[in-house]
C-alpha cells in the first residue's frame, strides 16, 4: 500500500531523509519535478526547508529513527503490516505515526479481538508520547541536517495536540468500515480493558475516540431514549386494565433499553472512568425507575416492577448515579412487603454506619437511628434540615494529589456538622446513609410545604409549586424573573445545578452541590417531577 498518510509526507514524496541538509531537499524537488507535478515538488520542498512548516513534517514522519531503518519500516508498510503494532524499540511518536498509518490498510474482516489489540496498543504509544522525548529526538536529526535546532517546547506541544486529533479521527475513519455490531463490540471492549470495567481513566486516545463514537451515536440514542420515555408512560396509563394489558408492553421495553445500552455502554464506562455522568442514560434509567415505582406503589405489581429493577441494575451498573438508587428501589420494595417491626429493623440497619477518619488522630464518624454523630456533636436525624455534599479535586503543577469529599449536615438549631475525608468509600457510605435516612423526608417536607403554598428558598433560588425566580443577568444591573416551571430547563455541570430560562437565555442561575444546602434535594424533585409534568412539583406526592 504506497497510499498511506506517511507516503504522502514530503519526506517520502522526495525520497529524503529527516537527516538531509536543505541542498539535498532542493536538487531532490527539481529531480522529482521531472516527471511529478511541479507544484507538489515546490510545496514539498517549503514544507521541509521553511522552518514553520518543517517542524509539522518533522512531527507527522518518523523522528528519531535513523534513515535505513525508516526506508525498511515504510517498505514495510507496503508488505504485512501486522507486526508494525509490536514494535517495542521505536520512539513513541514515531511508532504511533506508523501505527497510524497501518491503521487505513487493516482488514474490516479482521476479527474483533484483533481490532481491540491494535486500539489499545495505538492508545498506548499515544500515550507515552513526551513533548520534552520528541523535541530532544527533532533536535538530533537537525543536528545532523543542519537545520536550526528548536529552543521552546510550546511549538511541539501545539503540533502534538494536533496530531493527537489525527489519531482519534484515523481510527474513527477506519472503525467506521466495520458492521454497525461489530464497531460497537470493538469500541466497548476496547474501553472495558483500558479503564477496568470503568474503574480508572483510559488512555486520552480511549476517550477520545468514546466522545467521536458519541457525537455519531447520539441520533439514535436521543431518538431511542424518547421511544423508552414514551412506552414507559404509555405502561403506566395502561397499567389500570392490569398485567395482562401491560405484560407485552413491558416485554418490548426491556428489549428497547436492552438494545439502547448496549449502543451506550462505551460512552457509560469512559463516563464513569472520568468520574462524569452520561445525562442520557441517567434519563432512560430513571424514566423507567419512575414506571417501576409506578407499578409498585400504585398497582402492586411487586413482580414486574422487581423484573425492571433487575434489568436496570444489569445495564446500569456503569451509572453510579444510578445504580445506587436503582439498588436502594430493590431493599425499599421488598421491605414495604414486610411487617412494620421488619421494617424499621431493616431501616435501622440500613442507615446505620462509622468510620475512622484521620492518619495519625483518629475521629469516629457515626449515623444511626439516633442521628449523625462527629466529633463530640451528635444531630437528631428528625431536626437535620439542611444537607450538602461534593468534592474537589487537587492537583500541583498539573498532577492530581487527590480529593477532598466533604458532607455537611445542618439541624434545625443551625447546629452544623462538616465532615471531610479523602476515603471515596467513606464518603459515598455517608451520602447513601443519609439520603435514606434524612433526603428522603425532606424531600416529602418540601412537596407538601409546597402544595399548601409555601415560598421555599435554597441558595439564592425561591420557588414554589409552579415556578421559580431566577436571575436575569444584564449588562446594567440585574433582575430577578419569575419563571414557570414548564419554561425551565436544568442540568449538572461542574459541580452545580443549572436552572435556565427556555425563553430567555440571560435568565438563570446556578447552585453549588458542595456549598448550598440540599441542593441535591431540589435537584431530584426537579428530575422526577419533569419527567411526567403535569403543571405542580407536589403532584409528585401522588406517584
Amino acid at each position: 500500500m504506497n497510499n498511506t498518510s506517511l507516503h504522502k509526507s514530503p519526506f517520502a514524496l522526495l525520497e529524503v531523509t529527516i537527516r538531509d541538509n536543505a541542498t539535498r531537499i532542493v536538487e531532490q524537488a527539481e529531480e522529482k519535478s521531472l516527471f511529478l507535478d511541479s507544484d507538489v515538488c515546490v510545496k514539498a520542498r517549503n514544507d521541509l526547508t521553511v522552518a514553520r512548516n518543517r517542524l509539522t513534517s518533522e512531527i507527522s514522519w518518523l523522528p528519531g529513527v535513523a534513515p535505513n531503518r525508516a526506508s525498511a519500516l515504510m517498505e514495510s508498510l507496503t508488505q504485512e503490516v501486522s507486526h508494525i503494532v509490536d514494535e517495542m524499540t521505536l520512539p513513541s511518536l514515531a511508532h504511533a505515526n506508523l501505527i497510524a498509518a497501518a491503521f487505513e490498510s487493516l482488514d474490516p474482516a479482521m476479527d474483533a479481538k484483533e481490532w481491540v489489540r491494535w486500539i489499545i496498543a495505538f492508545a498506548q504509544t499515544s500515550e507515552s508520547i513526551d513533548a520534552k522525548d520528541v523535541l530532544r529526538e527533532i533536535n538530533i536529526d537537525r543536528s545532523v541536517s543542519g537545520f536550526p535546532e528548536i529552543k521552546g517546547i510550546d511549538q511541539i506541544e501545539s503540533d502534538l495536540e494536533g496530531r493527537r486529533r489525527y489519531f482519534t479521527e484515523t481510527i474513527r475513519t477506519s472503525i467506521n468500515k466495520l458492521s454497525p455490531l461489530k464497531l460497537v463490540k470493538v469500541v466497548t471492549d476496547a474501553v472495558d480493558s483500558t479503564t477496568n470495567l470503568g474503574g480508572q481513566h483510559a488512555p486520552q486516545l480511549i476517550h477520545d475516540l468514546v466522545e467521536r463514537y458519541e457525537i455519531e451515536s447520539n441520533k439514535f440514542l436521543q431518538t431511542e431514549a424518547e421511544n423508552i420515555l414514551k412506552l414507559s408512560d404509555t405502561i403506566k396509563n395502561s397499567a389500570v386494565n392490569g398485567l395482562s394489558a401491560i405484560q407485552p408492553l413491558v416485554d418490548k421495553l426491556d428489549q428497547m433499553v436492552r438494545k439502547w445500552d448496549a449502543i451506550a455502554q462505551p460512552i457509560q464506562l469512559s463516563m464513569k472512568a472520568q468520574g462524569l455522568d452520561h445525562q442520557l442514560s441517567l434519563d432512560v434509567a430513571y424514566g423507567v425507575r419512575s414506571l417501576s415505582i409506578d407499578l409498585f406503589n400504585d398497582h402492586d405489581m411487586a413482580s414486574t416492577s422487581a423484573r425492571l429493577n433487575k434489568t436496570l441494575q444489569e445495564l446500569f451498573a456503569e451509572v453510579p448515579k444510578v445504580i445506587g438508587r436503582i439498588e436502594e428501589d430493590a431493599v425499599t420494595m421488598d421491605r414495604i412487603t414486610t411487617t412494620a417491626s421488619a421494617r424499621k429493623v431493616e431501616r435501622n440497619q440500613e442507615i446505620t454506619y462509622q468510620a475512622d477518619i484521620g492518619l495519625l488522630t483518629k475521629d469516629t464518624v457515626r449515623i444511626s437511628p439516633d442521628g449523625v454523630e462527629w466529633r463530640g456533636q451528635t444531630i437528631p436525624l428528625e431536626e437535620i434540615n439542611r444537607v450538602r455534599w461534593g468534592a474537589v479535586s487537587h492537583s500541583i503543577n498539573g498532577f492530581p494529589t487527590g480529593t477532598t469529599y466533604t458532607v455537611v449536615v445542618i439541624g434545625n438549631n443551625s447546629q452544623k456538622l462538616t465532615i471531610e475525608t479523602r476515603k471515596k468509600e467513606i464518603y459515598d457510605a455517608l451520602t447513601d446513609r443519609l439520603w435514606k435516612a434524612v433526603c428522603v423526608r425532606l424531600i416529602g417536607e418540601y412537596l407538601t410545604g409546597l402544595k399548601s403554598g409555601k415560598k421555599p428558598k435554597i441558595g439564592t433560588v425561591e420557588f414554589d409549586d409552579y415556578g421559580v425566580t431566577l436571575t436575569k443577568h444584564k449588562f446594567w444591573g440585574n433582575e430577578l424573573v419569575y419563571v414557570k416551571w414548564a419554561d425551565v430547563s436544568q442540568y449538572s455541570y461542574n459541580g452545580a445545578l443549572h436552572l435556565k430560562s427556555r425563553l430567555d437565555s440571560q435568565v438563570y442561575d446556578e447552585l453549588s452541590y458542595l456549598n448550598v444546602s440540599n441542593t441535591h434535594i431540589l435537584e431530584t424533585i426537579l428530575r422526577v417531577s419533569f419527567k411526567s409534568w403535569k403543571g405542580r412539583l407536589s403532584d409528585m406526592l401522588e406517584s
